[in-house]
């Protein structure tokens, strides 16, 4: 298995983790909408990696993932938008974002190459 599985599950996780405590302080008329629909997009992509690591198939799983990692990107630009995470939480969590997504890539051309 390539560093990049063994690492993207747990980083993933951890923005999780992270996402769920903000979440919680959300207003209520974002938290059950917005709120709701990031995490549970994060949540639908982690699984996506879950099932990649345990499948022979993994590239179009990964291409999903792929997908849904930019729609989780343009969830949390709308959460800052609205005000409902600071700068540099927002800066924070791209961050740890794109480095899900420079993992999964890594894994995608490991795969490619595998072909």
């Amino acid at each position: 298995m390539a560093a990049s599985t063994v690492q993207a599950v747990p980083k993933l996780y951890d923005v999780i983790l992270w996402l769920l405590g903000r979440v919680e302080k959300f207003p209520r008329s974002q938290k059950f909408t917005l709120g709701d629909r990031t995490v549970n997009l994060a949540l639908g992509t982690l699984e996506l990696l879950i099932e990649a690591t345990y499948t022979r198939d993994r590239l179009p799983l990964l291409r999903k993932t792929n997908v849904q990692l930019e729609k989780l990107r343009y969830l949390i630009r709308i959460c800052h938008d609205f005000k409902l995470l600071s700068p540099k939480q927002y800066a924070y969590i791209s961050s740890e974002i794109n480095e899900v997504g420079k993992l999964v890539g890594g894994w995608i051309r490991s795969q490619s190459n595998a072909s």
